[in-house]
């Protein structure tokens, strides 16, 4: 299954609805989508399939830039917090 993005406004934030396997080359897309910062984007990932090691880092950098995730599976989040924990302790060394 390819990704299906959902976008709605209620006028106090814009909720993006991922559906299916986000993949690396989907990352510009929604980075597209992500753009405008008012009013506050959130990303519903209930229906998120997949995920790799690209797409964990771009949903910590969201995160960290202000977007918030809802509805996120708990491997997703378990990754995410891996992946956190292994860039504060190893700052510089970047895994490919």
């Amino acid at each position: 299954m390819t990704l299906k993005i959902e976008t709605n406004s209620d006028g106090r934030r814009i909720l993006i609805r991922l559906i299916g396997r986000v993949r690396p080359e989907h990352i510009e897309e929604l980075k597209k989508q992500t753009g405008a910062k008012d009013p506050p984007i959130v990303f519903d990932m209930e229906c998120v399939t997949l995920v790799d090691i690209e797409v964990v880092r771009f949903l910590n950098a969201c995160e960290k830039s202000g977007i918030e995730l809802i509805h996120c599976s708990p491997y997703i989040r378990e990754w995410m917090a891996r992946e956190q924990v292994r860039k504060s302790t190893y700052p510089h060394h970047r895994i490919n």
